[in-house]
Parts: C-alpha cells; sequence; structure tokens
C-alpha cells in the first residue's frame, strides 16, 4: 500500500462514526436504492446489503412489485417498497385513465419523493433497466432530490439518464457517477469528452500517469463538478479539480454485480458524510466540507476492492456477486478497524494502515 493511499484512508477514517451508546436508529445512514425490475432483482439487493453490511442503519429498495416479491425473500433485513412501475407491456394492457397513477410518471415519482425526509442518500440505477417509464420516474426523483440538497449515487441504466440530459446533475456536487468501461465510453462519446481530451493531447497537454486520468477529469468538469468514479484496474476519481486514484488490489474475477457493492459502499460513507456535517460525536473538525464527497467515494471504493481480494482468494474463478457482499465488514475492518470512541480514534481493530 502507497503511503498516498495510507494517508487518505486515514482521512477517510475521520468520516467514519465511532459505536456510540447514545446514538439512535437511522442517524448512522439511511439510504435507499432505486431499480429493480422482474428481470432484475439481484443488483438492487447487493447494493442495499453492501451498504447495510458497511453499517448503514437503515437499508432501503425501491422497485416494481414483481421485484419486491422477490427481494423480500432474500433477506429480511432490508425494507422493500413496490413503488416503481414499469410500462404497460401491450397496448391492451391497463392503460385506462383509472390506471393513470400506475403509468404517469410525475405522480409515481411522487410516492416515491413523499420518502425523500426519511432518507440521508440515494442510489438509483441498479437493475433499473431501460424502460421508458423508470427512467422518466428516477428523473423525477433526482430532480427531487438535488433540491433538498441529498446525495445520490448514479450507476448502471441511470446513467443513460446523464447521457440524455446532462442537466439533471451537471453542477451538483453531491452527484457521483460510477460507470464501467463501457458507461464510461458512452458518456465521454456523449459529451464529447473523447475530442476535448484528444484535442488537449495533440496540443501538447497531459502525458504520462496524467494522461491515465485526463478522461475522468474532463468528464467531470463537462459536467460541472460532478463526482466520477471511473471504474478499471484501478479506480480513478475526480470532480475536475481533484484527482484521486485507488490502487488496492482487488480480486481477479469479474462478475456481474460487483459494482452494486459499489454503490453501496459509497452511499453508507455519504451517509456518515452527513453525520460528520451534523456533528453527532466530538469529530475535531478535521475534514474540510468540501473535501467529503471525495472521501466518500475514495472509502467505497476502497472497501469494495478489498472485499473483492478477499472472496477472490477464497473463490477464484467461481467468485459471485454475493461473495464480496459476505467480505464488506471483515474489509472495512482491515483498512480502518474498530472506532468506537468519542475522538473517533481507533480502538481495537486490525487495520492495514
Amino acid at each position: 500500500m502507497s503511503a498516498a493511499t495510507k494517508d487518505m484512508l486515514a482521512r477517510v477514517r475521520q468520516l467514519v462514526p465511532p459505536m456510540l451508546e447514545k446514538f439512535h436508529k437511522g442517524q448512522l445512514g439511511r439510504v435507499a436504492v432505486i431499480g429493480g425490475s422482474e428481470d432484475y432483482t439481484g443488483a438492487p439487493f447487493f447494493s442495499a446489503m453492501a451498504s447495510a453490511r458497511l453499517g448503514c442503519d437503515m437499508s432501503h429498495v425501491i422497485c416494481t412489485p414483481a421485484a419486491a416479491a422477490v427481494i423480500k425473500t432474500y433477506s429480511p433485513n432490508l425494507m422493500v417498497h413496490p413503488l416503481m412501475r414499469s410500462s404497460p407491456t401491450s397496448p391492451t394492457s391497463s392503460t385506462s385513465a383509472a390506471n393513470d397513477e400506475d403509468t404517469n410518471p410525475t405522480k409515481i415519482a411522487a410516492r416515491i419523493i413523499a420518502l425523500l425526509p426519511r432518507l440521508h442518500v440515494l442510489v438509483i440505477g441498479p437493475g433499473l433497466g431501460r424502460d421508458p417509464l423508470m427512467q422518466d420516474t428516477c428523473a423525477e426523483v433526482i430532480r427531487a432530490a438535488r433540491e433538498r440538497g441529498m446525495p445520490v449515487v448514479l450507476d448502471a441504466d441511470a446513467l443513460a439518464l446523464v447521457q440524455r440530459d446532462p442537466g439533471l446533475v451537471k453542477g451538483y456536487g453531491l452527484a457521483v457517477l460510477t460507470p464501467n468501461v463501457v458507461e464510461f465510453g458512452r458518456l465521454t462519446k456523449a459529451l464529447g469528452v473523447d475530442e476535448l481530451v484528444g484535442n488537449a493531447s495533440a496540443e501538447g497537454g497531459k502525458g504520462g500517469k496524467d494522461k491515465e486520468t485526463a478522461q475522468v477529469e474532463a468528464l467531470a468538469k463537462v459536467l460541472g463538478g460532478v463526482m466520477v468514479l471511473q471504474k478499471g484496474a484501478r479506480d480513478h476519481l475526480s470532480d475536475g479539480r481533484t484527482t484521486f486514484t485507488v490502487g488496492l488490489e482487488g480480486g481477479r474475477k469479474r462478475s456481474g454485480g460487483q459494482g452494486d457493492t459499489l454503490t453501496g459502499s459509497i452511499a453508507t460513507f455519504l451517509a456518515w458524510r452527513k453525520a460528520y456535517v451534523d456533528g453527532i460525536w466530538e469529530t475535531g473538525k478535521g475534514l474540510r466540507e468540501e473535501e467529503l464527497v471525495g472521501l466518500a467515494v475514495f472509502g467505497g471504493s476502497a472497501v469494495t476492492r478489498e472485499a473483492s481480494r478477499l472472496a477472490f482468494a477464497k473463490r477464484g474463478r467461481s467468485l459471485q456477486a454475493s461473495d464480496l457482499t459476505d467480505e464488506v465488514h471483515t474489509a472495512f475492518m482491515n483498512l480502518f478497524g474498530e472506532i468506537d470512541d468519542e475522538e473517533g480514534e481507533g480502538g481495537s481493530g486490525n487495520a492495514r494502515l
């Protein structure tokens, strides 16, 4: 582990609340994952469970009724809300005026928006799919969350919303995008980032190590300071001004659902960000508020990569996304140790710092 990574993890550690008897249910994080449809029930589950296993107090899934019936059987620890609706499957489906509340994205979104005061962070995208009604509903929810100043993590099919309408998140510093290689390529192409970076290189711009992060920095700038995490052999994250690289070793198996562990982990760190800002424990205020989103994303990436490393060591090429869920707490302990006193300094943990 490099000295720079150790320093970053030490800073992230200050963001983690200690375990104090005075805390009550909900103070250490209330996260909701919006996604999940009849065909995709695993992704929102993995995201919500990663958030819960990392230490968020209350973990919700907001999905379609068909997905809710399945997800509820996965774990009784999640609160599952069947509030999303997908488009009618045929013109003869129930699309009458009497059913307008199930086909109008504004009315569907209103039911979800009513939950926002009970939440700290939204994750949007795991298992969402490209259904037009679900996409339009999520766009309405993102606007409402932004008005409330609520952090939003966008992944998977929610990134198509940004492709279509960058204004949804442009200039919003509490938005986090977590594209994979293919999704990152679509975003940079759609927003003209490839051309910008290419022109800068032709003019003798960045080279060497900086060239590796040029695209993620350019994308974050085009989006007006949104935090972008470019996943890969090493994770690069940038808001266009400050850029970090998470070089911790991960597992060498890539299976569907691992990115959902990432979104859930980031969401919990973002919820802890609110606890830090609210001063629910004696933090010492050693961190600047403007750096907290970056630290939260770095922490989520680090935990996910460590969980992947641990799971791969046990499972090898048979590794599945659920194996990462089982390792989230151990990964956290390896990186940060236990944090159990008023100053947020380590107690009896076995951190790798």
